[in-house]
């Protein structure tokens, strides 16, 4: 979101993840909730990634979502340098389909946490959710909007399953 002082930082490895990390970016411009988006690399650019999170918090960041493939050290290497929440989202992006990544997301030593969300877009999308919940704890609009986001949600499972049944009653 543009004119805003973000709340959530957006990470990723390479211009290769932008596709999937763009699901996390629909879903925080329809929660209203400010975000800036960067490419860097826990192995490329390790000294941007650690200044970048050491000083997240005093930028009037809430939360850090990090996106990334194969090794997928990104969101570690971000969790080790703030106390903000971290958010890792694995990117199928290598020949094992992202379980790499899953596992190298995931598996973080004690005191280092990172909230890890499903491989691909789904995870991509329910990071921005998640950071949404964040965000929403001290925004009262945000707060609404997921309020309202859940009741659409319910809404549309059961005009579905309504549609279900009067397909059943006619056949």
């Amino acid at each position: 979101m543009a004119n805003s002082q973000p709340k959530v930082g957006i990470l990723m490895g390479s211009d290769s993840d932008l596709e999937v990390m763009r699901e996390t970016e629909k879903r925080l411009d329809s929660f209203g909730v400010a975000y800036e988006t960067h490419i860097m690399s826990a192995h490329r650019t390790p000294e941007r990634a650690a200044e970048y999170a050491a000083t997240a918090a005093q930028r009037g960041l809430e939360a850090i979502i990090c996106g990334a493939g194969a090794a997928a050290h990104l969101a570690g290497a971000i969790a080790a340098n703030t106390t903000l929440p971290v958010i890792g989202i694995p990117i199928d992006s290598s020949s094992l389909k992202g379980l790499d990544a899953l596992l190298a997301t995931v598996q973080m030593p004690a005191g280092i946490p990172v909230a890890t969300m499903a491989i691909g877009k789904a995870g991509a999308a329910n990071a921005g959710i998640f950071a949404a919940q964040i965000v929403g704890r001290k925004d009262p609009a945000v707060a609404a909007k997921l309020v309202q986001f859940k009741k659409e949600m319910a809404a549309g499972v059961e005009a579905r399953d309504r549609k279900l049944q009067s397909e059943k009653r006619k056949g």
